[in-house]
């Protein structure tokens, strides 16, 4: 099987400046669960990218169980951001970086 993760891109929406600490601190409780369950490779912020806020890159059984953790992060919930899911095939040393 090919190894498989899945990268959330988490764009702002039109409300992403009205953020309020409860959810922020929420976002943060999420990204340390999905990091303790071991689902979360790494996450981060972008800098300098207008409208695009940060990503999370998943290590999770399907795209569809990916998709459910997109859908749930609050930040998605509270609609301040909206995602894109893509599916990235690792390239490494194991399989020849897919030569």
């Amino acid at each position: 099987m090919e190894p498989l993760m899945y990268m959330m891109m988490i764009e702002k929406s039109k409300t992403y400046n009205k953020l309020t600490k409860k959810i922020v601190i929420e976002h943060v409780e999420n990204i340390r669960k999905l990091d303790d369950e071991g689902k979360l490779e790494i996450c981060g912020v972008f800098k300098g990218y207008p409208g695009m806020a940060g990503m999370y890159i998943l290590k999770t059984n399907s795209r569809e169980e990916a998709e459910e953790i997109c859908r749930m992060e609050p930040l998605v919930v509270g609609g301040y951001a909206t995602y894109k899911l893509v599916t990235l095939q690792i390239a490494n040393r194991e399989n020849n970086y897919l030569l």
